[in-house]
């Protein structure tokens, strides 16, 4: 089967954890046989801020750790793309929520033009906007869309009450498998806490303060931050809490780094808090998935995602989440058990092979001219 997929970048993943779950996506589907074209952007937001911040090397590196990006990835300008081209022989199209409205629209008027022929037409929203700026969602033209695929049954069912899709599924997002696993620390001592993620634009920078920086500098624990659009005040912070600022790190490092330290923490941004319960950030799946104990900040897990207690602890607020951590470090069996618990969680239900298995099945109940695809 041919599988387009229209997203914002998986060359770069510089603000843009959309791009982990998506590669991950991808090299599943290449590794069951299927053909698969990914058309990004040329100027995007997210790659023109990586080689700004960082060069070109990042693109060259990525191209080299996901050996099959020469062979998918595909530039785009808005203004000159052939639509018959880019969809000719697709079977499944899927078109991400960070993509242009405009090319939103004109997908979905191929696939009218279409009749239902020749591919089955899917929109991927892996964002809160849905809930937070319903107006900027509102501006998607899905009418010509089969459905769409929500990182959660919240969002799921905002886009089937306000009438913006007929059919409308949940997929969350999972590990990449090939990527996220436990390795062995490269024999230097490990610090005690890491933190990978980026500031959030002001939507967890209280949350940051609070479950992130007052615990270590309570706790005195060595260790890093890793992550971009920090500002100064918030780097002068990081620096007072006794941890290092490090920037920008390429995902498909982050096992390396999670493997030179004893424990890492999960922060929210606010929307998914207190209006998106059930769905968490990528990170979790990623931490848990390289065996790494985990103590989250408060977050509703209504879809029953992961198994709070078992996989990962959760903080109540900055004093608890101090405690919390040090009983991760003190305690060895605790560590244990919570690696352990995390790995067969993720393990049972939470890769990206799951999701892929999941999409398929979605694919098939649609069929396409009368055919259902394998």
């Amino acid at each position: 089967m041919k599988v387009v997929l229209f997203s914002h970048s998986l060359l770069s993943d510089w603000n843009h954890g959309n791009a982990h779950f998506l590669r991950g996506v991808v090299a599943e589907l290449l590794d069951r046989g299927h053909e698969v074209v990914g058309y990004e952007p040329r100027k995007g937001w997210s790659r023109v801020n990586l080689v700004a911040d960082a060069g070109l090397k990042p693109l060259v590196d990525v191209r080299e750790r996901f050996g099959w990006m020469d062979d998918v990835v595909r530039d785009y300008d808005l203004e000159t793309l052939d639509l018959d081209h880019a969809l000719d022989g697709a079977q499944l199209v899927v078109v991400h929520e960070w993509n242009a409205p405009e090319l939103v629209a004109r997908i979905g008027e191929r696939r009218a033009a279409a009749r239902g022929a020749d591919f089955r037409l899917l929109f991927h929203d892996t964002h809160h906007r849905a809930v937070s700026a319903p107006e900027e969602m509102a501006r998607y033209d899905l009418r010509h869309y089969d459905g769409v695929l929500a990182v959660g049954s919240l969002i799921r069912d905002v886009y089937l009450e306000r009438g913006w899709c007929e059919r409308a599924w949940t997929l969350h997002e999972a590990a990449d498998a090939r990527v996220f696993r436990p390795l062995a620390p490269n024999g230097r001592r490990r610090d005690d806490l890491v933190w990978i993620g980026n500031w959030g634009d002001g939507e967890r920078s209280e949350e940051l303060h609070e479950f992130l920086l007052a615990p270590a500098h309570r706790a005195k624990l060595r260790g890093a931050v890793n992550g971009v659009r920090y500002p100064a005040r918030a780097r002068v912070a990081i620096r007072m809490a006794g941890l290092r600022h490090r920037g920008w790190l390429a995902n498909h490092r982050a096992p390396e780094v999670f493997a030179q330290h004893r424990v890492t923490v999960h922060v929210p941004r606010r929307p998914y808090v207190q209006a998106l319960p059930g769905i968490p950030t990528i990170r979790p799946f990623e931490a848990l998935a390289c065996g790494i104990p985990l103590v989250s900040a408060p977050w509703e897990d209504c879809d029953g995602l992961f198994r709070a207690g078992q996989d990962y602890l959760v903080a109540r607020d900055g004093a608890e989440m101090t405690r919390l951590l040090r009983d991760v470090l003190r305690e060895p069996g605790l560590a244990m058990a919570l690696r352990a618990n995390g790995l067969e969680r993720i393990a049972e239900r939470h890769t990206c092979a799951h999701r892929v298995d999941e999409l398929l099945a979605i694919h098939r109940s649609l069929g396409v001219g009368g055919r259902v695809f394998a």
